[in-house]
């Protein structure tokens, strides 16, 4: 018997984000790479573009892996530190001290609940 329901979940495909969980991750992407700002991992700095473009790419991760039900998730295991490296990524806009992108994008999300 419990062989048998181990096998049924293993077959059970992973959820992707919730639609508003999901339309908050694409407006803090996009706030991100319209931003001008740059985002560092692993101690090379990219463009917002790129960073978007990386993001994602953890994103459908963690969602095959259903690791993440909502925005602030994503931020904390996704968005926040290199799954290679363990190091914190970092955003830096203009002339502006460099800030880890947990609270960076913890502020954008803020703002976008906000309105």
């Amino acid at each position: 018997m419990a062989m048998a329901l181990a096998l049924a979940c293993s077959g059970a495909q992973a959820a992707p984000l919730p639609a508003p969980a999901r339309a908050e991750v694409d407006a803090l992407l996009t706030r991100l790479q319209s931003s001008g700002c740059q985002f560092n991992r692993n101690g090379s700095w990219y463009s917002g573009a790129d960073a978007r473009t990386h993001l994602l790419r953890k994103l459908d991760y963690l969602e095959k892996k259903d690791m993440i039900k909502n925005a602030d998730q994503f931020i904390d295991l996704g968005a926040s530190t290199s799954s290679s490296s363990g190091k914190p990524y970092m955003v830096k806009c203009g002339t502006a001290a460099p800030v880890e992108s947990k609270a960076w994008l913890g502020a954008e999300l803020k703002a976008i609940r906000a309105h």
